[in-house]
């Protein structure tokens, strides 16, 4: 599975997630484009208190900018400690289970 971000058809604007109206010209005519390929970590955090059902003591969080410049956010799977300006590669991944229903979303990873 990928994930998508969103070209504006009117300006171009490339955006994640799905607008209903572009924020620069106005245009609700989108072209989807995989986003996928090596990012670079802005930011990061580490979060405790997790939601039931997730059978973990924390997890890791971060935003990361690909290289046509769209910003998403997600998990971190690193073996190691995240450090802001670190490549990492973009995969899509089964983050969740909820009612018996897998969620896929990002999971940043070492190259």
């Amino acid at each position: 599975m990928e994930l998508m971000a969103y070209r504006c058809r009117t300006c171009g604007k490339l955006t994640h997630p799905k607008r209903l109206v572009c924020d620069v010209c106005g245009g609700r005519d989108w072209t989807p484009e995989p986003l996928a390929g090596e990012v670079t970590l802005l930011t990061y955090t580490r979060v405790h208190n997790l939601p039931e059902g997730i059978d973990k003591a924390y997890l890791d969080f971060g935003i990361v900018e690909f290289a046509n410049g769209v910003r998403v956010t997600g998990q971190l799977g690193l073996k190691g400690e995240a450090h802001t300006g670190m490549k990492l590669r973009a995969d899509v991944d089964v983050v969740r289970v909820v009612q018996g229903e897998e969620k896929v979303g990002f999971v940043f990873r070492e190259l």
